[in-house]
């Protein structure tokens, strides 16, 4: 059996891609109902390849109106994620929990980075109260046109830890009979498995039947924010998209706390010193000679010349003692002896045999 060319695999295999990005995201399930502590099987096909989605089992939702309340209305403790494969599909087993709200009931599927994509199927959670939908107030109906976006930049005090914020841009077409004016957004901002805090931004126009607008509205986070945050918009007690906002660590503190740690200790150790210096007692000076320091040589001081000892003359000799005293001035150098000393009528060697 002869094998295809590898060009013509390629092409095949990019081909079965295209489609997947292609086909719209759809959701099917292995049981359509299901009580508390069950487990189903949820397959999935025509979602972009490697793409991470998480699935929710969500109350007061319906495949037309979508999830009303956002993830708030899901169980989201026993929430799964799941990752498709080259050609866009997945299959995930999943167990039945009970929603904070009542039924009908659905099981959301969405992206959760990347493009916005989502897909539901009608769940019934057996034992699980039912309630009706709330009425759409208005002939006016808004829908998000094209893909959300965040715009902006972060600046040097974003860096220290100040308030990220953005821009979040959108287009919406209004749907109804009736124009809608000024309209009233809620949005929403989730970190990790936390549930969104929702903020009202009130958008200043009309959109008129039909008709399509861009709006941009402001989000900003917390001082220190960072991580991986999730932003949502809702208008009429429904989501209309979520846009994944990744903030980074704001390293300027860090660096902050790190000089502080340096520096802190070494002024302190640098005071420590100072007092253990200013406090040591003194080394008392004992009088006499006994509390002379002797200078040192080559201090830089003028050199003392040490007095020249005298000569002891023989004892009892007046003249030397005579010169001891106060009133000498002038010392007699014993060089020779009276004896000794030679005279004149003394003879000498020269001459004599």
């Amino acid at each position: 059996m002869l094998s295809a060319p590898p060009a013509l695999t390629a092409t095949r295999a990019e081909a079965a891609v295209a489609r997947a990005a292609d086909a719209k995201p759809g959701v099917t399930l292995s049981k359509q109902q299901a009580g508390k502590g069950g487990e189903i099987t949820v397959k999935g096909s025509g979602w972009r390849p490697k793409a991470l989605l998480m699935m929710l089992i969500c109350g007061r939702a319906t495949t037309d109106r979508g999830v009303i309340g956002g993830t708030n209305s899901c169980a989201n403790a026993e929430g799964r994620a799941v990752t498709t494969d080259a050609k866009g599909a997945f299959r995930k087993k999943m167990p039945v929990a009970e929603p904070p709200v009542p039924c009908p009931c659905v099981v959301h599927v969405a992206t959760v980075t990347g493009e916005q994509a989502t897909a539901d199927a009608v769940f019934v959670v057996a034992g699980h109260p039912i309630a009706a939908l709330p009425k759409e107030t208005g002939g006016g109906r808004l829908a998000v046109l094209a893909t959300t976006r965040l715009e902006g930049d972060s600046g040097i005090l974003t860096w220290f830890g100040a308030p990220p914020a953005r821009q979040l841009v959108f287009t919406v077409g209004n749907l109804g009979s009736d124009p809608v004016k000024d309209p009233v957004f809620e949005i929403g901002t989730a970190h990790g498995v936390f549930a969104p805090q929702w903020e009202e931004r009130q958008w200043r126009g009309t959109i008129a039947s039909g008709r399509k607008a861009q709006i941009e509205l402001p989000v900003e986070l917390t001082a220190g924010a960072h991580g991986d945050y999730q932003v949502s918009l809702k208008y009429g007690g429904k989501v209309l998209a979520e846009q994944p906002w990744g903030v980074g660590r704001p390293w300027g503190v860090t660096l902050f706390w790190i000089l502080l740690c340096l520096v802190v200790p070494a002024a302190v150790f640098r005071i420590g010193m100072a007092v253990v210096d200013k406090v040591r007692p003194r080394a008392s000076r004992a009088p006499g000679r006994a509390g002379r320091r002797r200078p040192r040589r080559g201090a830089g001081g003028p050199a003392r010349t040490p007095k020249p000892r005298r000569a002891p003359g023989p004892a009892g000799d007046p003249t030397a003692a005579s010169t001891d005293g106060p009133a000498g001035t002038t010392a007699v150098l014993p060089w020779f002896t009276p004896d000794s000393a030679p005279s004149e009528n003394r003879p000498t060697t020269k001459g004599h045999s």
